[in-house]
């Protein structure tokens, strides 16, 4: 008796195949039937077909709902704590509080996402979050004394590095597949664009429309909302690996200086926010700002079209070429000059980003990829804080106007440096 064969069905592009009998061959009929059946023809668009693996447009739905709060949560505490206590000063040392101690806790938390899985750790880490950010709303609220306030601001640490699981999620679906990885690693960006720069719109907007605590109390029930319905989606998530590495991934070779890299591309970010929210001082500043993620988001979306991707340390020079440009601009003291070189210097942020954290899941062993992904993240906010000091020192003593956008210009410069003079470990092989 003939054995069936095995044909492959189509599949995804990074699914396992799947396989049906093929009836053995018999006499062909008097009556030729319908031809064999075309497989259906695969979209042209890159994003059509990454979207056309089965769950991913669940999880991304609840990763995008659980992502859009974490540009909300700082603005939202800034109006909230300056309303009640009239000190712009004590509100931003807080929210810097709780930044602070949210870098200490996500490798933490990511660490542990990684040993006992995406849903297991999220919620209850997210529902600690919520449940500390309306102490501190009930603290502003009462007016409790400020150092209530720095102690309750560290209990909003736990939240868990939503992007990065939504990353170690589409790693996991289309591992084999660098061209369909490098799409999603590009949509992850654009996407991480577009919730910081609504996100401080959405909050400013229900702070000032309602009361000061409406965006505080909406971030909260979204957050928790869209963690909730990430975790339900347990199809995609990654299962369990066995660890195969010891310690943190810090040890990885080439790890260490990486992270360095991503701590002087933070400051570039931190240092543009600052002084052009300095230079424009103004109701146009935040909508200026707001093309330089603008022009990020659209390049992302480009370059995730490409199938050829560019080498970090050629990305950062391209940034600390553009970098120069809202500089030029400034110096003319035309503000649409100026917002026209933020729209076209954001456009070297994604591809940086996009190919610094292709090669973080590179670098990082499969079973810390959570933590590795993370503690890039903490790196960039490490270097946004900092950049965010000393351009804040650069507008308060700038010797002129546009002094203040040498600062991105610089750090910009010292982290395509940094990389070239360490590519030979942070970037092993080329495509």
């Amino acid at each position: 008796m003939p054995q069936p064969e095995l044909t492959p069905t189509p599949a995804g592009p990074a699914l396992a195949p799947r396989y049906r009998e093929r009836p053995p061959a018999t006499r062909r009929a008097s009556c030729p039937g319908p031809g064999p059946r075309q497989p259906p023809t695969a979209p042209r668009n890159p994003y059509l077909r990454l979207f056309a693996v089965p769950g991913t447009r669940a999880f991304t739905a609840g990763n995008l709902i659980a992502r859009l709060p974490m540009g909300m949560f700082g603005v939202s505490a800034v109006i909230m704590i300056a309303t009640a206590y009239g000190s712009y000063a004590l509100a931003g040392a807080v929210t810097a509080t709780g930044m602070a101690a949210g870098a200490l806790t996500a490798p933490w938390i990511a660490r542990l996402v990684d040993r006992y899985g995406q849903a297991r750790i999220a919620v209850p880490a997210a529902a600690h979050a919520v449940l500390g950010h309306l102490v501190l709303l009930l603290c502003v609220h009462a007016k409790a004394p400020a150092w209530a306030l720095f102690v309750t601001v560290a209990l909003t640490a736990t939240s868990p590095n939503t992007g990065g699981m939504s990353r170690a999620r589409w790693a996991h679906l289309l591992r084999g597949d660098r061209d369909a990885l490098h799409t999603a690693n590009a949509f992850e960006q654009a996407a991480d664009e577009l919730c910081f720069m609504l996100g401080p719109v959405v909050a400013a907007l229900l702070c000032s429309t309602l009361f000061p605590e409406a965006g505080t109390l909406v971030a909260a029930v979204l957050f928790l909302g869209g963690v909730l319905a990430f975790a339900a989606q347990r199809s995609t998530e990654p299962p369990i690996a066995p660890r195969t590495a010891t310690g943190s991934p810090l040890r990885v070779a080439g790890m260490a200086p990486l992270l360095v890299v991503f701590l002087a591309t933070g400051a570039v970010f931190g240092s543009m926010e600052v002084v052009t929210l300095a230079y424009v001082d103004g109701p146009l500043a935040g909508p200026v700002l707001a093309l330089q993620a603008a022009g990020s988001c659209a390049a992302g979306l480009l370059y995730g079209r490409s199938r050829r991707t560019a080498r970090l340390r050629t990305c950062l020079a391209a940034m600390a070429v553009l970098m120069t440009l809202p500089l030029l601009a400034a110096s003319t003291g035309s503000l649409p000059a100026l917002a026209g070189g933020l729209l076209l210097a954001g456009m070297a942020t994604a591809p940086t980003m996009v190919t610094g954290m292709a090669l973080v899941q590179r670098l990082t062993p499969a079973s810390q990829l959570n933590e590795g992904m993370t503690l890039a993240v903490t790196a960039l906010l490490g270097g946004i804080a900092a950049g965010s000091a000393t351009g804040g020192w650069a507008a308060d003593h700038a010797p002129f106007a546009a002094f203040g956008f040498l600062i991105p210009v610089t750090a910009a410069t010292l982290a395509a440096t940094l990389c070239a003079a360490t590519s030979k470990t942070t970037e092993p092989s080329t495509r």
